[in-house]
């Protein structure tokens, strides 16, 4: 079908008239604009279209029969109005990304459906910015695939771990933290993660990693190697000897590099903190830098989180 986007952005435009956010203003500084969402579906306007109201958007049949799917709106969420997949599906995707993903978990965005992106505007920073996250949310890369995210305390790294997979249609979010029942800073951490998730993503709780990764399919994703090593070492009583814990790294590498799911890790990057007070704590802060090294000499994709800006790693 023919799709024309004569504009992309928000009501207001892009960058927004009389708006100070450093989203505007470097796009005003770059001499960019993007007009305000209007296109032509097969050659006409959507108001010209056969027209039925969903929940959040409009279901569209083109002169030609193509079915689309439109989002009424920023922040809008357009209910399929079947099962049946469309032609083509314009989306809000800087509001929920995770709304493609549910999409395609419902079999209303295949393979075949054209996606685009509509009512841009300044809540994603840059045009390059938002061109670095359609390429991984209208094309999702399948298995085998590995992406290690790594940066400090607070970078950000969970976030952009999580905002690569949100329009994948089914995904397993691994747990390695233990809940600790009497701490409740933990437990707030915890649930703050949980309420990020879509709600359809499944949930593993386990530090069997390198079992989970030779078992998975479809998306695995990680959070995190940090705590995952910290469970080990407590497992194994490895604190006072850590070389113990070298078999579950060797076994786990393997795993990582014959993986067949797309997986996407975190870690915790410690070349960047003090040095530990304690033996074993350098020794952990040793093992762990050397895990991250050889994680990322077995991944397609290495970036390093700071502030919650991202700096791919080639």
């Amino acid at each position: 079908m023919e799709i024309d986007l004569l504009g992309t952005a928000g009501p207001r435009g892009w960058p927004e008239p009389g708006c100070r956010c450093s989203s505007c203003t470097r796009m005003r500084a770059a001499r960019l604009r993007v007009e305000p969402t209007r296109v032509l579906l097969d050659g006409v306007p959507p108001e010209e279209c056969d027209r039925r109201e969903v929940p959040g958007g409009y279901d569209l049949r083109t002169p030609r029969g193509h079915r689309v799917l439109l989002a009424a709106g920023p922040g809008a969420r357009p209910e399929p109005a079947g099962p049946e997949p469309y032609d083509a599906v314009l989306l809000d995707l800087i509001g929920d990304p995770s709304h493609l993903g549910r999409l395609r978990r419902a079999g209303a965005v295949t393979e075949e459906t054209r996606i685009e992106t509509v009512h841009v505007d300044h809540r994603v920073a840059s045009p390059a910015e938002l061109e670095r996250r359609l390429d991984r949310w209208i094309r999702p890369v399948s298995g085998p695939w590995r992406s290690l995210i790594l940066g400090g305390a607070r970078s950000g790294k969970s976030g952009e771990a999580e905002l690569r997979v949100m329009a994948h249609p089914a995904v397993t979010y691994v747990a390695t933290g233990i809940m600790h029942a009497d701490d409740p800073e933990w437990r707030a951490r915890i649930s703050a993660h949980r309420r990020r998730r879509p709600r359809w993503w499944e949930t593993a709780e386990t530090i069997d990693l390198a079992g989970l990764l030779r078992d998975a399919r479809g998306t695995v994703l990680i959070d995190g190697m940090g705590t995952w090593l910290t469970a080990v070492f407590d497992e194994l009583g490895a604190w006072e000897r850590p070389q113990a814990v070298t078999p579950r790294l060797d076994e786990l590498v393997d795993a990582w590099r014959s993986t067949r799911a797309h997986v996407v890790a975190v870690g915790d990057e410690v070349g960047l903190s003090i040095v530990p007070g304690t033996a074993s704590g350098r020794a952990f802060r040793d093992i762990l830098g050397r895990l991250n090294q050889r994680l990322a000499a077995e991944s397609e994709e290495t970036a390093l989180v700071v502030a919650g800006r991202v700096l791919d790693l080639p």
